[in-house]
């Protein structure tokens, strides 16, 4: 915006010098600083300003997204996958419990625990 460069604030102190004075010029220099801070620190504020809206216009943004009330948002869509996917796991368990008893049983386990009964009636006392 403003293109200052040596020459042109040589010029500006030269010119500033013959009209206010040796004597007073100090004291314009240091009210000159002052009001240079004042404006840095309200230009810093109101940057900080204008940032914190944006970052505050981007989380309504991101939370607008993140609603869990439509049907089209992600975490609906997950839940629903996941319950599918629970369900699904549940009825494979409930068909392997109400399968027969003898198709249960595994004929080496029994080999091996010695719970086989015995079904000849010659070997009965």
């Amino acid at each position: 915006m403003f293109d200052f460069g040596f020459w042109e604030l040589a010029i500006i102190a030269v010119i500033a010098l013959v009209v206010v004075g040796p004597d007073k010029m100090p004291a314009l220099a240091r009210k000159a600083g002052l009001y240079a801070g004042k404006a840095s620190k309200f230009i810093n504020k109101v940057k900080k300003d204008i940032n914190e809206e944006l970052k505050a216009d981007e989380l309504k943004e991101i939370k607008g997204q993140l609603t869990m009330t439509g049907e089209d948002s992600v975490f609906s869509q997950a839940f629903k996958e996941t319950k599918e996917d629970l369900e699904a796991i549940k009825r494979e368990a409930n068909s392997i419990t109400d399968m027969p008893a003898n198709t249960k049983k595994d004929p080496e386990a029994e080999k091996v625990t010695g719970d086989k009964e015995d079904t000849n009636p010659e070997n009965k006392p």
